[in-house]
């Protein structure tokens, strides 16, 4: 087996990323601190042509060197905007059809092995602060709880990390 190089994997430009048909998910980043990891949400929005990303609260936007240090480029692919409240989003993306799903431990939470995306459906996934997790009222707003099963002593994944498993298991089902 032989590494292929970057200029044989037949990538879209920026401009073709554009204009293809998007994966009906968007993701809506709840309060999140670290730039890092808002640019590998870019990156993991980029590879599985994400809609787009809301940057909500305190979640800093583009431009910023930590967040083009991990985005590698992707805030330029990826469409994003800024809102102040998750919860005054939340309610206009489901006027917009989305159906609102948050990554989060809570009661009566659907884990995501056992969650059946539905082929024409608009998602919205909402993924939270570091340390908090996502607020309190953005869980009591959304339409169902998706949890990331886990069986060792930790009880949280890095939110980047969290994100690549979701958008992964939720492209893999409406693509199957």
């Amino acid at each position: 087996m032989r590494k292929l190089e970057n200029s044989e994997l037949d990538r879209l430009n920026v401009d073709e990323f554009k204009q293809v048909e998007k994966t009906p998910i968007c993701i809506v980043l709840d309060n999140v601190r670290s730039l890092n990891n808002i640019g590998s949400v870019f990156r993991t929005a980029d590879a599985f042509l994400i809609e787009k990303i809301y940057l909500c609260g305190i979640t800093a936007t583009p431009p910023h060197k930590e967040i083009h240090k991990t985005a590698l480029g992707a805030t330029d692919s990826v469409a994003w905007e800024y809102r102040k409240s998750t919860l005054e989003l939340l309610q206009e993306l489901k006027l917009g059809g989305y159906t609102s799903l948050a990554v989060e431990q809570a009661e009566n939470a659907v884990m995501l092995n056992d969650f059946k995306a539905e082929e024409n459906k608009k998602y919205a996934l909402i993924f939270g602060n570091e340390v908090k997790g996502v607020s309190q009222e953005v869980v009591s707003g959304s339409d169902l709880v998706l949890e990331i099963p886990q069986y060792g002593t930790k009880h949280s994944l890095n939110i980047s990390v969290s994100v690549g498993i979701v958008v992964w298991d939720l492209w893999a089902k409406l693509k199957s």
